[in-house]
């Protein structure tokens, strides 16, 4: 556990990508098996222990130290695992025979020395703590966890806990773990990531593979995940339609369906399988192929390009969802609008050309079930600027923009430069008022950069409207952060409230109706995008403002 926790250590305070790289490529390198597997799960946070709760270990802190000092602490560190390692008590080792002296009853005891672990001093392994984790069950995990904290350091403990709760912070994509995995064993990156979905953790046959003990795995009867074709962002080009094809950049989540081995499996854009949330499409897709889409919700056409697909908000009710009612797959039912076609009846389609895989995909649609998928139109416009005009009065809810793909490219997996463009409609602004804040995590941890905003109702009631914790540079941070200090007015555990004073400028891709908020409104990604010091409280926005503004 020692090298695990050096590694994140270092993680945590290297900002460099290259230096990020660099460390992981020698942890690879330099730790034996189980261990760095479940190191590189850990980081992309491909382990889950379900038993190891937040609530687990802040009960176990509060049977050791003071509440009221835990409660300070994690305030200001802004982190339970690092606050929970930190102030756990530091236990004596278990007494051995062997190496020292002991005294038993006046006697003196020669001690051996201990056995060796496979992380050196320390005594405990990742595959230890994998192992114990993984069997515990909600009635025995706080013991279980207790007694592995007990065997470890400060650093040993935070490695740990971070493991064991997930959500490391340490500024490491899977992307990134990926092109590690490649660099460290000088194997193409693209294979890395077609087996790193298709093999569970602690990926025993990818190391084998990677360093020359075994030949690739066999993926020929697994449902696996191909790498997603991503875009760049349109930034004033002007480009020719004769090289371009245009599409609708749906407001749902990216999906790929796969059949194949006997099984279905719909993966999200960053490879993680979410079929036990939408049950329906994987029963409907029994085709031998593999799909590129748009995950959406059927809702009312509004006689725009949506062709009744509702808004991401209504979307968000199936997400994350272990097991979905029949209530609510009535209320919202699911369905793919398609992109593209990556492979069929066992042919892999990726090396055509967009225009070959466009034809083979319109002859392919037809043989799904139209109740839950259907085609994504390519859009018709005689030149860039007719586009332009589509773009700039497409207002749809479940409408985010454009997409410009390249009709000679193949499907390659990431961003190239040159084969597509993403054409982001124009963002939507409020002026909105600052009402709460709260510590970041990670490195933001000593900071107030969090906020909750809030627009004027009728009667001159501030309501909170969303939520924000990026879009500034690090110079406004700093002075956001001391905004909220200076201008606390009350204390709500880690929530400060401020004075209604300051206007915030917010960007935001869409706003939804929404139950939840007492406001009545949802923002879709808002973000900051000016601190409007020049612009008096009373002046900023009203809520009548935003409604109209729903889609």
């Amino acid at each position: 556990m020692k090298r695990f926790a050096a590694l994140i250590d270092r993680l945590v305070y290297t900002r460099s990508r290259n230096s990020k790289l660099a460390l992981i490529v020698d942890y690879l390198k330099h730790t034996p098996d189980p261990d760095r597997g479940w190191a590189l799960a850990a980081l992309t946070d491909a382990l889950d222990f379900p038993a190891v709760k937040a609530g687990t270990v802040r009960a176990l802190l509060g049977a050791r130290v003071d509440e009221e000092l835990f409660r300070l602490s994690r305030h200001f560190v802004g982190d339970t695992a690092e606050t929970a390692a930190l102030l756990w008590p530091e236990k004596p080792l278990p007494f051995r025979e062997g190496v020292g002296v002991g005294h038993v009853d006046g006697a003196q005891l020669q001690q051996a020395p201990p056995r060796p672990s496979p992380e050196g001093e320390g005594g405990l392994s990742i595959s230890q703590a994998v192992d114990a984790l993984s069997t515990a069950t909600r009635s025995d995990a706080p013991a279980i966890l207790a007694s592995l904290l007990d065997r470890l350091d400060a650093d040993g403990r935070y490695a740990l806990l971070k493991l064991a709760l997930g959500g490391m912070r340490v500024g490491v994509s899977a992307r990134l773990a990926k092109q590690a995995f490649a660099q460290a064993f000088a194997v193409p990156v693209d294979d890395v990531e077609e087996l790193w979905h298709a093999i569970p953790p602690p990926y025993a046959p990818l190391f084998a593979w990677g360093e020359g003990r075994a030949p690739c795995p066999d993926l020929a009867d697994v449902a696996f995940f191909r790498p997603f074709m991503l875009a760049h962002p349109l930034e004033g080009e002007s480009l020719d339609l004769s090289d371009f094809a245009a599409e609708w950049k749906w407001d749902g989540i990216r999906v790929q369906l796969v059949h194949g081995g006997g099984e279905t499996r719909l993966y999200s854009r960053g490879g993680e399988e979410i079929g036990g949330a939408f049950p329906e499409l994987l029963a409907a897709f029994d085709q031998d192929a593999v799909i590129d889409g748009e995950l959406l919700v059927r809702g009312e056409a509004q006689g725009g390009a949506a062709g009744g697909a509702a808004s991401f908000n209504a979307l968000q009710q199936r997400l994350g969802r272990k097991t979905v009612t029949k209530r609510m797959l009535a209320d919202y039912p699911a369905f793919v609008r398609v992109y593209d076609l990556l492979a069929v009846d066992g042919n892999d389609l990726r090396g055509l050309s967009w225009i070959e895989r466009r034809r083979q995909l319109e002859a392919f649609v037809p043989r799904l079930a139209a109740s839950h998928f259907d085609l994504s139109p390519v859009i018709e416009a005689a030149h860039f600027d007719e586009l332009a005009e589509l773009r700039a009065g497409a207002r749809d809810a479940a409408i985010e923009g454009m997409m410009l793909k390249r009709r000679d490219a193949p499907y390659v997996a990431g961003r190239r430069a040159g084969f597509w463009y993403k054409w982001k409609r124009d963002p939507l602004v409020a002026d909105c008022v600052m009402l709460y804040a709260q510590r970041g995590n990670g490195r933001r941890a000593s900071f107030y950069s969090d906020y909750t905003f809030g627009c004027w109702t009728d009667a001159g009631e501030l309501l909170p409207v969303g939520k924000a914790y990026s879009g500034f540079t690090d110079e406004e941070l700093k002075w956001l952060d001391k905004f909220v200090r200076d201008h606390t007015i009350d204390r709500f555990g880690p929530v400060r409230e401020v004075e209604k004073t300051l206007v915030l400028e917010v960007a935001f891709d869409s706003i939804h109706a929404s139950k939840r908020h007492k406001s009545g409104l949802a923002m879709r990604f808002p973000r900051i995008s000016r601190i409007r010091c020049d612009k008096p409280a009373e002046e900023a926005d009203r809520i009548a403002t935003l409604r109209a503004m729903v889609t």
